[in-house]
């Protein structure tokens, strides 16, 4: 059944289930009531501040239930939230905090810096789940929930000159994806979701609307036990799933473990698959452990709702697409080539794929020059020219061929090159830097390489990387950070002295 309100809906579970679960993290629960009661008191809080009502609230956001309530809570109270991760840097908060102006920070831990505005810190937020009653003693007269097309959250996404783009989802974005999802995939019902990636990741919404309307179990797997073979390895076979969700990267590494499989997982049922480009091999590999669940191949920017694309991988396809499809688009979406972009090669005609349809966010917050070159006003739909180049066949199936600019995907994080270049080339112990993509022979980039040419001489080279590493990772995500330095006294030029990118694109390329 399709849902009209995304706030009623998860409402609506903890009238009528106020105990059952909705969050589990690593065995400690936490019900749809509690979750009701916790964000009601979050959102009265925010409605006794009196801001601005046009104004997000940032959350400096980790994986408790704490984050979520905060989320919710915002929402109600009639505000965006921004979800900002806790492992980032001190330099991203402040830019976000600066291109967003939010009214105020949620904090779920504690800050590590001063930021403007209003703050509310840990410890009060603590308080407010402690005795949500007796906050928020008659919710309903100060609701005001954000409805239609005000947003709903804003996920900052790389950029390309050192600034990130926020991108604006609306709640009208939010419900056309939630509704896809619960009704096209015949999801089973009060589904137990794997909730792992960072709510900063628009990967997580995938998990955590479609599971909360429909009443199941969001079943979290932290950040220190995914980065952890040994934790991971550990808790994998108490999470009884029903719905996986990750990057293909993170089911791979989980297939280290020989244990993960339909008999470790008897419930697990369906399993999805986006942020980056799933390959033939490993799909294999999953079918042959898991060979009763329905694996889906699924695609669509950060800028489209997480997700607009889907296709069912069978042994079928995997025997006819050496280079797996990424699906038809839902079916309120069109998907087209971008004007003038197309050209061929080997007899097919690619070009950047342009996405038209409901889900389609507004554009970037408070960046109206980059919202204007990439989005377009149709009337009643708006267009996103992805940068994704792609082929559309004649009856709507899509595949991915690679980019037209400097951006790549690694781990399921969407990586600006210019971006990482940047903080590269603002490192005092450098002259210049470049940063290249490693791909492997599935077309994924395995590895970040820095080429780099030092103000002085090198002669310790593990010392200098990790004396680097430090100062990147203190202005960067952790994930933007070259995995490889390959330090040089000059760079390849082309004929117009540009540093010879593909020069040294293939070179990494070719020694791998």
């Amino acid at each position: 059944m399709l849902i009209t309100d995304i706030i009623q809906a998860i409402d609506q579970q903890a009238a009528l289930h106020p105990d059952r679960v909705a969050y589990d993290y690593c065995g400690k629960t936490n019900t749809y009531g509690q979750l009701k009661a916790a964000s009601d008191a979050i959102a009265c809080a925010i409605a006794d501040r009196n801001l601005p009502a046009d104004r997000p609230i940032m959350v400096y956001a980790d994986q408790h239930f704490a984050t979520i309530a905060a989320f919710l809570g915002c929402v109600k109270s009639g505000h965006a939230y921004i979800p900002v991760d806790t492992h980032s840097p001190n330099t991203r908060l402040t830019q976000i905090s600066e291109i967003a102006r939010p009214a105020m920070t949620i904090a779920t831990s504690e800050l590590p810096i001063n930021l403007p505005g209003q703050i509310m810190a840990a410890d009060e937020l603590g308080r407010l789940l402690a005795t949500p009653e007796t906050a928020a003693p008659n919710p309903a007269t100060r609701a005001n929930p954000v409805i239609g097309g005000e947003n709903f959250y804003i996920i900052f996404t790389s950029g390309t000159t050192g600034q990130p783009k926020g991108v604006q989802i609306s709640h009208d974005n939010l419900l056309s994806f939630v509704n896809w999802m619960n009704d096209d995939f015949d999801l089973p019902a009060k589904p137990r979701m794997l909730a792992q990636a960072p709510y900063s990741f628009d990967l997580s919404v995938m998990s955590l609307y479609p599971c909360l309307t429909a009443g199941g179990t969001l079943v979290v797997l932290p950040k220190d036990a995914t980065s952890d073979l040994g934790a991971l390895v550990r808790l994998l076979p108490d999470l009884r799933l029903n719905v996986w969700v990750s990057t293909p990267s993170f089911m791979a590494m989980c297939l280290l473990d020989p244990n993960f499989n339909a008999q470790s997982q008897p419930d697990l049922s369906h399993i999805f698959f986006c942020g980056e480009e799933l390959t033939n091999q490993l799909a294999g590999k999953i079918l042959a452990r898991f060979p009763e669940a329905a694996m889906y191949n699924t695609y669509g920017p950060t800028e489209t709702t997480v997700a607009v694309t889907s296709i069912r991988v069978d042994d079928e396809l995997l025997s006819k697409y050496p280079r797996l499809p990424i699906g038809y688009a839902k079916s309120d979406t069109f998907i087209d080539y971008r004007p003038g972009s197309t050209h061929e090669e080997d007899g097919q005609i690619v070009g950047e794929l342009s996405i038209t349809g409901p889900g389609v966010s507004k554009g970037y917050l408070n960046r109206p020059d980059k919202t204007a070159a990439a989005f377009t006003d149709n009337g009643a739909t708006r267009s996103y020219a992805t940068g994704d180049l792609g082929v559309v066949n004649d009856d709507g199936l899509l595949f991915y061929r690679g980019r037209t600019d400097f951006q790549i995907k690694m781990n399921g994080f969407r990586i600006e090159l210019e971006e990482v270049n940047h903080y590269l080339n603002a490192q005092p112990l450098l002259k210049q830097a470049v940063a290249v993509p490693r791909y492997n022979r599935d077309h994924q980039v395995k590895q970040l390489v820095a080429f780099a040419v030092p103000v002085e001489p090198v002669t310790d080279a593990l010392n200098f990387t990790k004396t680097l590493r430090g100062q990147l990772s203190s202005a960067m995500m952790e994930y933007m950070v070259p995995q490889r330095f390959i330090y040089r006294d000059n760079l390849p030029l082309t004929p117009n002295d540009k540093v010879d990118v593909k020069a040294l694109i293939s070179e990494v390329n070719h020694n791998a």
